[in-house]
């Protein structure tokens, strides 16, 4: 029997007009723009890949042609943590706007783990940009499997003023993985839907998640939902400044 638990999230945003220590800072270099920060200054496939952190220090820069191709490097984890390995995260891009509502991206990014042999991965996207929706695809092949994952943000429903996101992800694993039962799990698919909109000023976002993984067999779970089996996620926030 399948298990469905609700999670509520409330968060509350704060920002200045002028901050003390800027997360990002730019600059033009002839036809190229650069930025360098402690913040990700880029999502990737119509949002789809993002970078993380997972250190207390992270960093990285970007690079933008004019024309449109882009190249950087972003490390979410400097491995200064006992708990988190040194990472490294290069890609390069194609980024071309059609005009202000269609256009698309293509890309590759490589993730690098200099302290941990076999741990580098790459992965491949695109996405499309097309009369307010945006569409996304990613390739993931890492040495334990290989992720392939479908993104859709529909923009606003109509009538119901709610705007939809969809993902869904196959994990291909490289080596099947044995469960208490005597099973084998060699492959595994996620999804989750996402319903949000602003109600007087808070920012409100609605996500059921879920996987066709039965309770015994989550332990292979390794997925991008928070929880194997389904699991509805209330999110709250606003911003007073």
């Amino acid at each position: 029997m399948r298990k469905h638990g609700i999670l509520i999230i409330a968060g509350l945003m704060a920002s200045t007009a002028a901050p003390a220590f800027a997360d990002t800072v730019q600059r033009e270099w002839g036809d190229y723009d650069v930025k360098l920060g402690t913040t990700p200054s880029r999502s990737m496939a119509a949002g789809l890949v993002q970078p993380a952190t997972t250190d207390t220090v992270h960093g990285g820069f970007d690079l933008t042609h004019d024309s449109g191709f882009y190249a950087g490097q972003w490390s979410p984890s400097m491995g200064l943590n006992a708990l988190h390995s040194l990472e490294v995260d290069s890609y390069v891009g194609f980024k071309h706007p059609f005009d202000n509502r269609v256009g698309y991206e293509v890309g590759v990014i490589h993730y690098s783990f200099p302290d941990l042999d076999g741990s580098d991965s790459h992965e491949v996207y695109a996405g499309l940009k097309m009369l307010g929706t945006r569409f996304g695809a990613a390739f993931n092949n890492s040495t334990a499997q290989r992720d392939s994952t479908l993104f859709a943000d529909l923009g606003g429903l109509p009538l119901l003023h709610l705007d939809m996101t969809m993902k869904v992800t196959t994990h291909q694993l490289t080596t099947p993985f044995a469960v208490d039962n005597g099973d084998e799990v060699r492959g595994y698919n996620d999804w989750s839907v996402q319903l949000s909109r602003s109600l007087m000023g808070v920012d409100l976002a609605f996500v059921y998640s879920d996987s066709n993984l039965a309770r015994p067999d989550c332990a292979a779970y390794s997925g991008h939902n928070p929880d194997c089996e389904g699991v509805f996620t209330l999110k709250a926030q606003r911003s007073f400044f």
